[in-house]
């Protein structure tokens, strides 16, 4: 196997090369505006993958992956005699659907702005459902205190009723009837 390093480089100038291909020598009028998006290559140097978007309609797509395909070998030969290795890799083209894939995410993206507004909309008008400051202030009378009448300070173990009543661990028991 070759290293990791080598094959990204290999794949680097292989895009170059399409790509200076398609501009330059390849004069199909089925070929419509090509754009090579990235190159990918096996571990062992044998395939390489191009991948490339097309601006257009559907049928110029498809004329244009029928251009790719008839051009193949020429671009083949082309790769090998430019990068001078060995055994010159496969072509084969691949429609990059990076375009489909950013759309779809603007849709997604305006929906999600479309429901945020919608959330912020619903949210003007609307208060919290408890106090303004949840938190009690210091020197405030807790109304909602369950203390016995005496408190802790009045007990002489300091375990309170709960204690007193669990067994002296800690632990709250219920009341045995």
């Amino acid at each position: 196997m070759v290293d990791a390093a080598r094959a990204r480089k290999l794949a680097d100038r292989i895009q170059q090369i399409v790509a200076e291909m398609l501009e330059r020598r390849i004069k199909d009028p089925r070929l419509g505006f090509v754009t090579v998006t990235d190159t990918r290559i096996t571990n062992d140097l044998r395939d390489a993958t191009v991948y490339y978007t097309v601006y257009g309609s559907d049928g110029e797509r498809a004329e244009t992956a029928a251009a790719l395909e008839s051009a193949k070998g020429v671009i083949r030969s082309e790769v090998g005699r430019k990068t001078g290795v060995r055994h010159t890799p496969s072509i084969t083209f691949v429609m990059d659907s990076l375009m489909e894939n950013a759309a779809h995410i603007d849709d997604l993206l305006a929906q999600a702005r479309a429901r945020d507004a919608e959330v912020a909309r619903a949210a003007q008008g609307a208060s919290h459902a408890g106090d303004a400051n949840p938190y009690r202030e210091p020197g405030e009378e807790a109304d909602d205190e369950d203390d016995e009448p005496g408190g802790e300070d009045a007990r002489s173990d300091g375990l309170g009723a709960a204690g007193a009543r669990g067994g002296g661990d800690g632990r709250t028991r219920p009341p045995s009837s």
